[in-house]
C-alpha cells in the first residue's frame, strides 16, 4: 500500500486532480441513475410508449449496473486504472451520444445498457480506488467525500432534471452529461495515475455466468406490487435465479482465484457494516421516490414544487457528509453510527405517529433528519467493513456491500409500493374517502420502515471499532 500511496508523496496537487477528475465522473454517472424519473411523462409522449414501458430506462439500468459490480474486482486486479477509468468513460458517453440521438426506444435503451455497464464497473471500483490511495486513519474524510458524492447524487438527480426540463427539452439533460464526461475523459490523461497493484488472472466465466442470477432475482422484485404480472412465470425465473445465485456462491469459496472473494463475509464486523449501508441506503432511496409521491398525492403539489422540496434534505446530505466523516476518524465509527440509526429510526417514527398532522414544513424537516442520517451511516460504515478487511481484500468488500446495498434499496423500494398500493386499495374498499385511503397507505409504509430502521439501530450497537485482520 505504501507504494500506491506514494505516487502522490509530494505533490498535493497532482492527487487533488486525481480525486476531483474521479469525483466529477463519479457525480456525473451517479446522477444519470436517477434523474430520469421525472423525465418520464415527456419521454412517454417522445417514443410513443406505455409506463411500464418507459420505466425499463430505469428497471433495466438498474439491472445491468448491478451485474457489472461483481466483475469490478476482477478489472480492478487486471486494468491498469487509468485505462480502465478511460474506458469507462468512453462506454458511458458512446451511450449518452446514442441516448441523443435515438429514433426509437430501444435505441434508447440500447444507450441507456452502455451507461449503466459503464457506472456498475465505476461505482465499487472509485470507492476501492479512494480507499486504497487513503492511509486508514484519514480514511473516514475521504469516504465521507465519497458519501457527498454517492448520496447527495442520488438525491439532485430529480432535482436537476426537473430544472433542465423546466428550461430546455429531455435531450438537454443528456447533452450536459456527454459534455462533463467528455472534458473528464480529455482530462484523465494527465491526472489519472495507475494507483492499483495488478494481480493478473483469467476471468472465470461460469462465475460470471452464474451471477446473471442478480438480473432475475432483482427483475422479480420489482414485479412486486404490479398488476396483470404473470407470477407462475416469475417463480420459475426467481426459482432458477436462486439456484444460479447458490452456485456462484459456491463456486467462489471453491476455486482458487475467485471472481468475487465473498470470504470477506466471513469477518462479523464487516457483515454488520454491509447491512447497514443496506439500511440506510434503504431509508435514502425509500425518501427519495415516497416523498415526492405524498407530496403530490396527499399534500397536493405540483410534480416541479415535489422535486423541489427534496432540495433541502439533499443539501443537508450534502453538507453533513464530510462532516461525519472526520466526526468518525475522531471519535470513532460506532458513535457515529449509532448517531446516524437513530436520526432515520426517529424520522419515520414521527413519519408514522404524526403522519396525518404534518404539513409541507414538516414534511422537508423530517427528510432533511432522515438523509443527514444516511450521511452518519452509510460511508462510515462502509470505511469501518474495509478496515476490517485486509488491504487485498478492500475491492471485493466494496463490491460485495455495493451489490447487497442495491439490492436493498430495490427490494425497499419495492415493498413500500406493494404496501401503499395493497392498503390504499384495502381502505377504498371498506369505503373510506380516497384521500384516507391514500393517508392510510402512506402511514403504513412509514411504520414499515420504522421498523426496519429499528433493526439497522440494534445492528449498529453490535458493531465495533475492530482493527484490521492480518
Amino acid at each position: 500500500m505504501e507504494e500506491r500511496l506514494g505516487i502522490f508523496k509530494g505533490d498535493k496537487k497532482l492527487r487533488s486532480w486525481f480525486v476531483g477528475i474521479l469525483l466529477a465522473g463519479t457525480f456525473t454517472m451517479s446522477i444519470s441513475q436517477s434523474s430520469l424519473s421525472t423525465a418520464y411523462p415527456t419521454l412517454m409522449r417522445y417514443f410513443g410508449v406505455t409506463a411500464p414501458t418507459i420505466q425499463w430506462l430505469t428497471t433495466g439500468f438498474m439491472l445491468v449496473m448491478c451485474i457489472m459490480m461483481p466483475i469490478s474486482p476482477w478489472l480492478l486486479s487486471n486494468v491498469p486504472f487509468k485505462r480502465l477509468f478511460q474506458a469507462v468513460l468512453v462506454l458511458f458517453d458512446v451511450g449518452t451520444i446514442v441516448i441523443l440521438f435515438a429514433p426509437n426506444f430501444p435505441i434508447m435503451m440500447f444507450g441507456r445498457v452502455l451507461e449503466a455497464i459503464g457506472v456498475g464497473i465505476l461505482f465499487p471500483a472509485y470507492q476501492s480506488v479512494m480507499l486504497t490511495i487513503t492511509p486508514e486513519e484519514s480514511r473516514g474524510v475521504t469516504m465521507g467525500i465519497v458519501g457527498l458524492v454517492m448520496g447527495s447524487a442520488l438525491a439532485v438527480g430529480p432535482i436537476i432534471s426537473g430544472i433542465v426540463l423546466k428550461f430546455t427539452t429531455w435531450q438537454g439533460l443528456f447533452v450536459i452529461f456527454a459534455i462533463i464526461i467528455t472534458l473528464v475523459f480529455l482530462l484523465s490523461f494527465k491526472f489519472i495515475a495507475n494507483v492499483m497493484s495488478l494481480k493478473l488472472d483469467r476471468l472465470d466465466f461460469i462465475s460470471v455466468f452464474s451471477s446473471l442470477g442478480l438480473i432475475g432475482l432483482l427483475f422479480v422484485i420489482n414485479q412486486l406490487g404490479k398488476t396483470g404480472v404473470n407470477w407462475t412465470n416469475q417463480f420459475g425465473l426467481l426459482a432458477a435465479s436462486l439456484v444460479m445465485l447458490a452456485y456462484f456462491v459456491f463456486r467462489q469459496f471453491h476455486i482458487k482465484t475467485p471472481m468475487l472473494e465473498l470470504r470477506v463475509l466471513k469477518t462479523f464486523n464487516y457483515d454488520l457494516a454491509v447491512l447497514l449501508t443496506g439500511f440506510s441506503y434503504i431509508a435514502l432511496i425509500v425518501t427519495t421516490i415516497i416523498f415526492p409521491l405524498y407530496y403530490q398525492e396527499v399534500l397536493k403539489l405540483s410534480p416541479f414544487a415535489s422535486g423541489m422540496s427534496l432540495v433541502p434534505g439533499a443539501v443537508f446530505l450534502s453538507l453533513l457528509n464530510p462532516v461525519t466523516g472526520k466526526l468518525a476518524d475522531r471519535f470513532g465509527f460506532k458513535r457515529v453510527l449509532l448517531i446516524g440509526m437513530s436520526m432515520i429510526t426517529i424520522g419515520w417514527g414521527i413519519l408514522f405517529v404524526f403522519s396525518s398532522e404534518l404539513n409541507l414544513i414538516g414534511m422537508v424537516i423530517l427528510s432533511m433528519l432522515i438523509e443527514g442520517g444516511n450521511a452518519f451511516v452509510m460511508m462510515p460504515a462502509m470505511t469501518l467493513g474495509a478496515n476490517s478487511l485486509p488491504d487485498s481484500l478492500i475491492a471485493h468488500g466494496t463490491a460485495v456491500i455495493t451489490t447487497v446495498r442495491q439490492i436493498l434499496g430495490s427490494l425497499g423500494v419495492a415493498v413500500a409500493t406493494i404496501i401503499l398500493t395493497a392498503i390504499t386499495q384495502s381502505e377504498l374498499t371498506k369505503g373510506s374517502h380516497v384521500e384516507v385511503a391514500t393517508q392510510m397507505g402512506y402511514r403504513a409504509v412509514f411504520f414499515t420502515f420504522f421498523l426496519v430502521e429499528v433493526v439497522g439501530l440494534l445492528l449498529s450497537i453490535l458493531i465495533k471499532n475492530s482493527e484490521k485482520k492480518g
